[in-house]
């Protein structure tokens, strides 16, 4: 499997993706705690069925030290035990904020309220761009279908 476009070598989808990755720059160094970004990053991911964002967070995780047992229960969150409650409003707001075209609502205020009880406002604004970004990335990479499995740890720096 071949991606359609080298996006990556193309001008406009090189500007674009540096604009993307500057904006992932400003989460990673905002306050937002890096587990809860790769537990968001890996389920927006699985919901968008992106198979190389996927595999690419899953591998960064694993690198910084993630469980392979928390990895493995990241799409049934819900019934697993071994994530806290930050990080299940952070995948609940993750969840809905994917889903908006799925959702006739939108992101309800009890999602939102409960994040709210777990991250300070500077965290809530870092939370909601990430969810953003990552589906932004999520889209280019389905579109073009970038295919999975290769993703060294620290491959883009």
């Amino acid at each position: 499997m071949e991606a359609r476009l080298n996006y990556f070598g193309n001008a406009v989808g090189a500007k674009v993706l540096r604009h993307l990755n500057s904006a992932n720059k400003v989460l990673m160094d905002s306050t937002l705690d890096h587990t809860t970004q790769e537990l968001v990053k890996i389920r927006a991911s699985q919901i968008n069925g992106c198979g190389f964002c996927t595999d690419m967070h899953t591998k960064d995780a694993a690198h910084a030290g993630e469980t392979a047992q928390r990895l493995h229960l990241v799409a049934a969150w819900r019934e697993a035990t071994v994530f806290t409650d930050a990080e299940r409003a952070a995948l609940e707001l993750a969840e809905q904020g994917t889903r908006i075209a799925d959702a006739a609502g939108g992101v309800t205020d009890e999602a939102w309220a409960n994040a709210a009880k777990y991250f300070d406002e500077d965290q809530l604004a870092a939370l909601i761009s990430l969810i953003a970004v990552i589906n932004a990335y999520n889209r280019v990479n389905v579109i073009n279908q970038l295919p999975a499995g290769s993703y060294q740890p620290g491959q883009f720096g």
